[in-house]
């Protein structure tokens, strides 16, 4: 479980094509003797599990796998040696929810459509399958490349959010251009609501 507020921001250092999947090393700030081999870290959003960390000529690092399956839902198939990554460890008890709750868990792959700098902020636009927009709402939350946003305007098929010049400086946002692809992550609150209320309008579903 995350919250979307990104940690740090790592660096794509290695990646092997395997034919069951990629194998991904990312250098990080994080010191590898935190990092427990098992553990998750979102990386960009992905939600993936630690095989190996470390230090190499003093950088630090840590080793995932991405599977066929990840790859086929996320932009992680996409991803280049040196593309910067916005990255957040798994949240422990007690820690602050300073996002919304994130589970890593990509629902759809986001397009970008417009980038307008104002001063040192940032509004993008995207598009998104139809299948997710039911679940974006104007001034809701919504996860993009494992970051906890706000959606500002929400339409058929597109929305906008805004970047603070905090969140551009301290993720990998600044990077972005147009058409790039972004790992999207609906709030869950509102699946779970969505759910409800089908459940609620099918009287004849178990447990009705």
């Amino acid at each position: 479980m995350f919250t979307g507020i990104v940690t740090d921001v790592g660096r794509l250092a290695g990646v092997v094509a395997r034919n069951d999947g990629r194998e991904l090393t990312i250098e990080t700030a994080y010191d590898p003797e935190t990092i427990a081999v098992g553990a998750s870290i979102a990386c960009d959003g992905v939600c993936l599990t630690v095989t190996d960390r470390g230090v190499d000529d003093g950088h630090n690092w840590f080793r995932v796998f991405a599977a066929l399956e990840t790859l086929d839902v996320t932009t992680v198939e996409k991803w280049q040696k040196g593309r910067r990554l916005n990255l957040e460890r798994s949240l422990k008890a007690g820690d602050e929810l300073g996002g919304h709750i994130v589970q890593g868990h990509v629902d759809a792959v986001a397009t970008v459509t417009a980038r307008e700098d104002i001063g040192d902020q940032i509004r993008l636009d995207f598009s998104a399958p139809p299948e997710v927009m039911p679940f974006i709402a104007k001034k809701g939350a919504i996860a993009l490349n494992g970051t906890s946003l706000t959606v500002n305007e929400v339409g058929a098929d597109s929305f906008s959010v805004h970047l603070i010049p905090h969140t551009v400086a301290v993720t990998a946002w600044g990077d972005t251009r147009l058409g790039d692809r972004v790992n999207l992550e609906v709030d869950p609150l509102a699946r779970y609501a969505a759910r409800l209320i089908e459940t609620r309008d099918r009287p004849d579903e178990p447990g009705n």
